[in-house]
């Protein structure tokens, strides 16, 4: 498993939330790290969504909020608004 290129685009390495939580490959630690970047992707995608601009596949919000919730961790401080 590529962990840089899962750290810059969770996507691209998992197919879900929960494949992240059961990798017996990362620590607790980087299966929170990986999820945050996800999260934060996903509500990027949710503002572009809202002003009408075209978005990419994202996996549903609740799903990496459950993964997260799964590890003890909640969801990241850094969350998109628009502006």
């Amino acid at each position: 498993m590529d962990i840089d290129r899962a750290m810059v685009s969770p996507g691209s390495v998992f197919a879900t939330p929960a494949e992240v939580g059961n990798s017996p490959e990362l620590t607790p630690e980087q299966k929170v790290e990986i999820l945050r970047r996800w999260e934060y992707d996903a509500r990027e995608l949710q503002v572009a969504a809202e002003e009408n601009m075209a978005g990419g596949e994202s996996v549903p919000l609740e799903d990496i909020l459950a993964a997260l919730h799964q590890l003890g961790a909640s969801g990241g401080p850094s969350i998109p608004t628009k502006q």
